[in-house]
């Protein structure tokens, strides 16, 4: 099982750096159907069609315009919108007030960028790899990120250090590459776990590296709002894959995310 702290401030485990356990997969969310509306008269008009994604939130992640096919990328706006409405009446408000009127598009709409990573694939950003015969560790740290806990709907922030040492053929991606990818996948429904254990896969799977490592710290809102309410607790978790599982090389790694 992978260490975690779930502390006050950042703790970071000694087994970690002397080669502790990785952060361990997370089963894949089973989706939920959205209810619709309750009147079985009621028929769509035209405009209660599904409105495609804003591509232009997406090149701003991915970095590769054009490349996403509208029907892949639509989001249901009216039914968000629906579902908003629907919310605010239950919890006893008036969705027509003044406050409240454009509420349930703006939700929708900040809802296609919350989760525009569901319509985003990996080689999408690591595609393009460059030989420039590197055969050390090559590190990003420091990276934030914003994502959205699948199990109450509200944020988790915090920041991703990502490392790699390139295959025999010395090959790497840009580095701000690694930056987009932990977007892609923060950009979804998501619990930290499977953010870091996705990150670290994709990796994996398009560069080939000879070793790889992920940690992530973040501060869940669901912890510091709600529930056991507390303010500033971090989570920490890490995925480790290759020759970065062995003690010396893992613990250079993390020696330069902890100390720089």
């Amino acid at each position: 099982m992978t260490p975690r702290t779930d502390g006050a401030g950042a703790d970071w485990p000694e087994d970690w750096i002397n080669g502790g356990a990785a952060a361990r997969q997370m089963p894949a969310p089973q989706g939920q159907p959205v209810t619709e509306d309750s009147t079985p008269e009621a028929q769509p008009s035209p405009q209660d069609q599904p409105v495609p994604l804003d591509t232009g939130a997406l090149t701003a992640v991915t970095g590769v315009p054009g490349t996403f096919d509208p029907a892949s990328t639509a989001v249901d706006r009216p039914r968000i919108e629906a579902a908003v409405r629907e919310i605010l009446e239950a919890i006893g408000e008036d969705p027509e007030r003044e406050g409240l009127h454009e509420t349930p598009k703006r939700v929708a709409k900040a809802y296609a960028e919350f989760f525009a990573g569901l319509h985003q694939r990996p080689e999408q950003v690591l595609g393009t790899t460059f030989d420039i015969a590197h055969e050390e560790l090559v590190l990003v740290k420091d990276i934030p990120f914003y994502s959205t806990c699948e199990h109450h709907l509200v944020p988790f922030h915090g920041t991703a250090h990502i490392g790699y040492i390139p295959g025999e053929e010395g090959r790497v991606t840009g580095l701000s590459k690694l930056a987009r990818l932990v977007e892609l996948y923060a950009r979804r429904p998501q619990v930290q776990e499977r953010l870091t254990t996705q990150i670290v896969e994709a990796l994996v799977e398009h560069l080939a590296p000879r070793g790889a490592i992920v940690v992530v710290q973040a501060e869940h809102m669901c912890m510091s709002m709600r529930g056991v309410r507390k303010p500033g607790a971090k989570t920490v978790t890490s995925a480790v894959r290759g020759q970065l599982r062995d003690p010396s090389t893992r613990s250079e790694a993390m020696s330069l995310i902890l100390n720089g």
